[in-house]
This record gives C-alpha cells, structure tokens and sequence, in this order.
C-alpha cells in the first residue's frame, strides 16, 4: 500500500459548504479514484487547515489530470487555497514515524 499525506487549506467561512459538497461527492469522481487505485481518501479539518492521506495500490505518479478532476477543482477553487489553474494548493508532509500493531498471537 502506498499512503500520501498533504495539507490544503480552506478560504475562511467556507468550512460548511466545503464539507456539504463533499457530503455530496460526485459519482464519476469516485469512479475516477478507484480506476487510479485509490483504496482510501480521507481528508480532516482543524479549523482551515485540511489534511489529506491517500492509500493506494500503486505509487503516485504525476500525470495530466483528468477532465473529471479538473472540473471537481474549479468547483471547489471559490472555497479553498489554490493555483491560478484552479489546483487546490497541496503541501506534501513528510511520513517521520508510523507504528502498526502486530497481532495477537493465538492461543494454542
């Protein structure tokens, strides 16, 4: 599994409508992530800062973005940080330390 993590950050006031929109995420951008091996996408909130971690199958790699994720971005530009093109502005983070449980030994 490949995981990214990046920070975003909402225009302030835009905290509803940010989450309201992706309470109502489009079909064909779900559709999208899946065929580009997306497993997971979660995204938190504190306050305006947004963070992002992305599991996938595969690695990333930077290619042209889709129409699909294009218009997602320029519907989403009014309400977040983002590059004159309408790409939200993404600030990679650094993985430092990760724990993962090993599981419990069964009982004989």
């Amino acid at each position: 599994m490949n995981r990214r993590v990046w920070l975003m950050t909402l225009k302030p006031g835009c905290e509803a409508e940010y989450k309201a929109r992706h309470d109502l995420i489009w079909p064909e951008l779900l559709d999208l992530m899946c065929k580009n091996g997306i497993r997971q996408l979660t995204i938190h909130r504190h306050g305006l800062l947004l963070i992002a971690v992305q599991d996938r199958d595969t690695p990333f790699v930077t290619t042209e973005p889709d129409p699909v994720q294009w218009r997602w971005w320029a519907a989403m530009e009014p309400l977040m940080q983002c590059h004159p093109d309408t790409r939200p502005i993404q600030i990679e983070v650094e993985d430092v330390f990760t724990f993962h449980a090993d599981p419990m030994p069964k009982e004989p």
